[in-house]
C-alpha cells in the first residue's frame, strides 16, 4: 500500500506493518520516515535494529538467516536493508519474496532504496512487499507541498513563524529539506517559542550559505546551470583564487573525457568507474554527465579552457570569472557563444 511521507504518522498509529519500501531522491525525508517507523516499533518492543548496506559480494541469504533467527538482545528485531541505489537483481528479488513467504511477527523489514520507477513497481519483489507492507515514496517538494511539510515542521517544534519569514526561508534553502529543518532547529533553540519575524530569519541566514569548489563541481556534473552561476558568483565574492576553480573545472573534464573515450572503445562504465577512481558517491552525477555531453562538446570545452588558461596567464582577460561562467554555462547546456577573451589595450 502506498503512503505518502506526510501520511506516515497517522499511518503508523493505526498498527505497525512487516515490511517497509521507503524510496525517492529526497535523503532527509527518507531519514526521517525511516526514523518514525524505527521510533514506532521500538515502543511496541522491536528493539534491536540490525542494519546491511547492498555492496559488491553481498551475500543475500544473510537477509533470509536473520529474518528467521531469535534475537539475543531483544524479543524483536527491525532489519534496514540500504539498497545504495542499486536494484536487488534476481538473488535479491528472490530473497525478498521469500521473506514474504516466511513473514515474521516479531521482525520488521526495512528496505530503502533510490526512486522506485514503474519498472521496480511491477517487479514481483516489489508487489510482495508492498502487498504485505507499507511503501513510502519520498519525492523532492515544492510549491504548496514544501510550504505544508515547513507547518508540519513548524508544528512539531513548537515554532511561531511568520508567513514572510517562511517564505525567506523556503527561499534561502531552495527546497533542501535537510538545511531547513536545520535552520528550524537553530531558530528553535534560539527564539523557542516566540514570534519570530522575517528579520530574524534573515540575520540567521546571513552568510550562511557557503559554498567550495567541490559545490561547483557537483552543480557541473549534474548539469544545474543556476546553481553552478549561483555558487561561482560566491566563490568570486570570497575571492577563490581563479586558478584553484580552473584546476577544479579540469580535473572533472579529463574525467568525463577519459570516461567517454573508454566507452567509444567498448569498455562497460562500470570498468570505468574503477580505472578512473570514480566513487559511489560521484558515480551518478558522472554518469548523467556523460548522457550530456558527447566527446566533441567535452573537447570543445577542454579547447576553451586551454584558452581561458593562456589568456589569464598573458594578462589578457579583463573579467576571468565573467570568462568561466561562460565555460560553466557550456558545462551544463548547449552555448554556441565563443569564450568572452578580451585583449587588454592599457
Amino acid at each position: 500500500m502506498r503512503c505518502y511521507a506526510n501520511q506516515l504518522p497517522s499511518e503508523l498509529k493505526k498498527g505497525l506493518k512487516p515490511f517497509y519500501l521507503v524510496f525517492g531522491e529526497e535523503p532527509f525525508q527518507e531519514a526521517q520516515c525511516v526514523q518514525l517507523i524505527r521510533d514506532s516499533a521500538k515502543a511496541q518492543g522491536f528493539d534491536e535494529v540490525i542494519k546491511f548496506t547492498l555492496a559488491q559480494g553481498f551475500d543475500w541469504q544473510e537477509i533470509i538467516a536473520q529474518y528467521q533467527s531469535m534475537s539475543l538482545f531483544s524479543a524483536r528485531t527491525i532489519i534496514e536493508l540500504d539498497l545504495n541505489q542499486q536494484k536487488p537483481g534476481t538473488p535479491g528479488a528472490n530473497t525478498f519474496k521469500k521473506v514474504v513467504e516466511l513473514e515474521n511477527p516479531d521482525t520488521i523489514l526495512i528496505v530503502k532504496g533510490a526512486k522506485a520507477s514503474q519498472d521496480v513497481q511491477r517487479g514481483a519483489w516489489f508487489k510482495a512487499l508492498d502487498k504485505q507492507g507499507l511503501f513510502v515514496p519520498c519525492y523532492p517538494l515544492s510549491g504548496n507541498h514544501l510550504k505544508r511539510w515547513l507547518d508540519e515542521q513548524c508544528q512539531r517544534l513548537s515554532l511561531n513563524l511568520q508567513n514572510e519569514a517562511k517564505l525567506s526561508l523556503i527561499n534561502a534553502t531552495e527546497g533542501n529539506l535537510l538545511a531547513c529543518f536545520q535552520e528550524l532547529e537553530k531558530l528553535s533553540l534560539i527564539h523557542g517559542d516566540a514570534l519570530i519575524t522575517q528579520q530574524l530569519v534573515m540575520q540567521g541566514l546571513l552568510n550562511q550559505s557557503k559554498f567550495d569548489i567541490f559545490d561547483l563541481s557537483d552543480a557541473l556534473l549534474n548539469g544545474h546551470t543556476s546553481q553552478a552561476i549561483k555558487v561561482l558568483n560566491k566563490l568570486a565574492s570570497d575571492n577563490t583564487e581563479v586558478v584553484s576553480i580552473l584546476w577544479a573545472i579540469n580535473k572533472d573534464l579529463n574525467t568525463l573525457i577519459g570516461v567517454q573515450q573508454g566507452l567509444l572503445q567498448g569498455e562497460s562504465l562500470a570498468t570505468l568507474f574503477k580505472q578512473k577512481a570514480i566513487w559511489k558517491n560521484q558515480q551518478v552525477p558522472v554518469q548523467t554527465a556523460i548522457n550530456r555531453l558527447n566527446i566533441h562538446t567535452l573537447e570543445s570545452i577542454s579547447s576553451e579552457l586551454a584558452l581561458f588558461d593562456a589568456s589569464y596567464k598573458q594578462g589578457v582577460l579583463i573579467a576571468p570569472y565573467q570568462a568561466l561562467a561562460h565555460i560553466c554555462i557550456k558545462f551544463c547546456q548547449p552555448l554556441d557563444i565563443p569564450l568572452p577573451c578580451h585583449t587588454n589595450r592599457q
